[in-house]
């Protein structure tokens, strides 16, 4: 029977009062997280899992994921670790745009969302050090952060990213996303009065980048059944998403560069990916140049496969978890 993950899982607020943002703004910021299992009296079985870009700290609660961390034996068993899932600035139910300020919201960065992961994590929930931080995409890119701004944490694992600055197709990508939403009339210079068009064409171009060409091949075989496609992804995103809370999340990653602290990361660190993802394609190197450069790290680009969904593998447990549970046996104190 498939545990009920969702109704286990214990929800809580943190609020950091004249939070200072890396763009000079102040603001009381709130971040949202969820829990399971608990933490032991020596406060160092907590274990953090950072989520990707427009998501939350639920979407480590879906089965695949869940089901293959979590249960009895598993590499994160509730019963053994305390099991931290923070909503990033701007996600899910921490402050973001939507909440009233819209488009006088901060422009946060990744380097402002790892700092109110850190502030949760000390003075929120009182610990100082991770047994594991576990990041992906967005997540993951924020783990090489952590790393080397952190890095005193026991062990990392970043999955489906790459410790260097966005550019080229990547850069693209996200840039044209963003300009899918602000050209739209409606988006009346982020003060709307209902969601603009633009957020749903948006959100069908990330579903397009984020799948693998392999496992789409099999999809719609029609025009007609393509159309319904983008037609149901647009109107899901419309009735979902926020216009200027995907503009910030996406714009975020503007600031990104973890490559000078990768030397820092004294942590071992594990990073993986996979061979279908064309969000970090392989054959550019990327991932195999900036390991070189972590003093304990490693690196592996897991085959495709019958299970694998490109980028989305992230979201596919059972291709990665036994890695993981390599990387805590190699690392138990």
């Amino acid at each position: 029977m498939t545990t009920d993950w969702e109704s286990q899982a214990v929800s809580g607020f943190h609020t950091v009062s004249d939070f200072r943002f890396d763009d000079g703004n102040h603001l009381d910021v709130t971040l949202a997280y969820h829990t399971l299992g608990s933490l032991n009296a020596g406060a160092d079985n907590a274990v953090m899992l950072l989520h990707g870009t427009t998501g939350s700290g639920r979407q480590f609660l879906r089965p695949s994921i869940a089901d293959h961390l979590f249960g009895s034996g598993r590499p994160l068993d509730v019963n053994e670790y305390f099991v931290i899932m923070p909503d990033a600035i701007g996600h899910g139910a921490s402050s973001r745009p939507s909440e009233g300020l819209g488009p006088d919201f901060p422009h946060y960065g990744y380097g402002d969302m790892v700092e109110g992961q850190h502030r949760l994590l000390v003075e929120g929930l009182g610990i100082e050090r991770l047994r594991l931080l576990l990041g992906t995409s967005m997540g993951g890119m924020q783990t090489w952060i952590w790393g080397g701004r952190y890095p005193d944490q026991q062990a990392l694992m970043a999955i489906a990213s790459l410790p260097e600055r966005i550019t080229g197709r990547n850069l693209l990508w996200r840039r044209m996303l963003i300009h899918l939403i602000k050209s739209d009339p409606g988006y009346a210079d982020g003060r709307y009065n209902k969601q603009p068009a633009g957020v749903g064409h948006a959100m069908a171009l990330f579903q397009l980048m984020v799948g693998s060409a392999g496992h789409m091949a099999s999809g719609p075989r029609s025009i007609e059944a393509c159309d319904t496609q983008i037609e149901e992804t647009e109107s899901q995103a419309l009735d979902n998403e926020d216009a200027n809370d995907v503009i910030w999340e996406f714009d975020a990653s503007r600031d990104y560069d973890p490559a000078p602290g990768l030397p820092s990361i004294r942590a071992p660190l594990l990073a993986v990916n996979f061979a279908d993802d064309e969000l970090n394609p392989v054959e550019l190197g990327g991932l195999e140049r900036a390991i070189a450069s972590v003093p304990h790290g490693r690196a592996m680009t897991l085959p495709a496969g019958p299970k694998t969904r490109g980028h989305q593998t992230l979201h596919v447990a059972e291709v990665w978890c036994d890695h993981l549970a390599e990387l805590l046996a190699r690392t138990r104190g």
